[in-house]
């Protein structure tokens, strides 16, 4: 699935690693959620989603 997350996390100056430790994933996962090889659990989708302060469906866009 595409998402927006490597350009949110720009915007707020964020590293892979700042990112990982504020889900509570590795930095391993938020490299493989940003080149869409893995799809994040729904809980997970929804933390990213909430730190960045946007709804899921702004940061994670589900194809068919």
């Amino acid at each position: 699935m595409e998402n927006k997350i490597r350009v949110l996390r720009a915007e707020k100056n964020w590293t892979q690693e700042d990112l990982a430790g504020a889900v509570g994933v590795s930095r391993q996962t938020i490299n493989a959620i940003e080149k869409g090889k893995f799809d994040p659990s729904l809980p997970t989708a929804f933390r990213i989603a909430r730190l960045f302060g946007q709804p899921i469906e702004a940061v994670f866009l589900y194809g068919d």
